[in-house]
């Protein structure tokens, strides 16, 4: 039986263990510590040289003890995004938010106290359940790099569930691919107050060319930002060089590039635009694009035995769970990329990446219940 009580402490005490982006180090000593005390064999890949950080992800078998069964993931990450250093949470009743000066961390450490707490609760009981593979990741918050440079060679399941939405009582099997995007934007550099008539201006023609692009919700599948601007040296200098950053996210594939295309088009029609003739030459504005795909589309049909099994034990607990299509991104883009088949529940983070953040210790609960009759029911053969 799930142990509320329990799984409320666990995240209480993993929300107060740093653990920004590249420096896992801390949290991941201390999940070693607690999947071999639940008698899990743990494994640490190579997967922080490839990224730079201190550790690796960290895999950890467990055996169920029903035989003919296939060993199911599930999974979660490590890492929290920034601020995150000093996190005190505050509790109100079953409510657990942040102080206000930083993020609570339950993005993703409800899903790791919820996988915990499965675990646990299926060792006390006695019920003979499927093998489980536990993943913890590294650098989800930063390009899902844990999961792309994940060994799958220690990994034995090839379907399960990842723990990392704030849409509380749902399955998510539909989420975008996602373009990374850096425009640099040239012009040429003048003195601002002798003579600015013989400059461009990087920043001028970036503003010209953002101001036309479509940004924000594009339609029901599609979205577009610009999130980093920078460029300039000094107030009296025009200014030569802009780089802008962004990203299109997209359900569609032909979306997504048309979205991509659209931004750059705006920016090199900007540019075009912008000319100065010094000394019988010709100085033109430009524009470098650097467009990289940071992960693709997640699509899991809903006849997949994973979601049949999700949607088998919410109904024995009565509980009602939809399968719906998200616009963020997490481990699972990959990890269904990778060859295995894996869909995302619901964790109950709330107001995630903000010092608002906040969790509802009710919701992992409910989370927590689920995949222990998912787990029961693969050792019970679906009986």
């Amino acid at each position: 039986m799930i142990n509320k009580t329990r799984l409320k402490e666990r995240v209480l005490e993993l929300v107060r263990i740093d653990s920004l982006s590249r420096r896992e180090g801390a949290i991941a000593t201390r999940l070693t510590e607690i999947l071999e005390s639940l008698g899990g064999t743990v494994f640490m890949d190579n997967a922080g040289a490839a990224v730079d950080g201190e550790v690796g992800n960290l895999v950890a078998h467990f055996g169920g003890g029903a035989a003919g069964t296939e060993p199911m993931l599930l999974s979660a990450h490590m890492d929290t995004v920034a601020p995150g250093e000093g996190v005190v949470p505050v509790v109100e009743g079953d409510v657990i938010r942040s102080d206000g000066r930083t993020v609570l961390g339950g993005d993703d450490k409800s899903g790791i106290a919820i996988i915990l707490e499965v675990i646990e609760a299926l060792s006390e009981d006695g019920v003979p359940y499927g093998d489980v593979d536990v993943v913890f990741t590294i650098c989800e918050e930063v390009g899902l790099l844990g999961a792309k440079n994940l060994d799958l060679g220690l990994v034995r399941a090839r379907t399960g569930l990842v723990l990392d939405s704030d849409s509380v009582g749902f399955l998510i099997t539909k989420a975008p691919a996602v373009n990374h995007l850096e425009f640099e934007v040239h012009g040429l550099e003048a003195h601002a107050g002798i003579c600015p008539e013989r400059g461009i201006s990087a920043i001028q023609v970036a503003a010209q060319g953002i101001a036309a692009m479509p940004l924000g919700r594009i339609d029901d599948e599609t979205t577009a930002n610009l999130g980093l601007v920078s460029g300039g040296t000094a107030v009296n200098i025009v200014p030569n060089r802009v780089m802008l950053t962004g990203e299109v996210r997209s359900h569609d594939e032909e979306k997504l590039e048309r979205q991509t295309q659209a931004m750059h088009a705006c920016l090199r029609r900007a540019a075009a635009d912008a000319a100065v003739e010094l000394d019988g030459r010709v100085h033109e504005a430009r524009v470098e694009a650097r467009i990289v795909r940071e992960y693709d589309r997640m699509d899991v049909s809903h006849e997949t035995a994973i979601i049949r099994r999700v949607h088998e034990a919410a109904r024995n607990l009565g509980f009602t769970v939809d399968t719906v299509a998200k616009g963020g991104g997490c481990d699972a883009n990959v990890l269904n990329r990778r060859g295995l088949e894996v869909a995302n529940l619901a964790s109950g983070m709330r107001d995630i990446h903000t010092v608002h953040e906040w969790l509802d210790v009710n919701d992992l609960v409910s989370a927590a219940r689920i995949i222990h009759e998912v787990l029961r029911l693969e050792g019970d053969g679906g009986r």
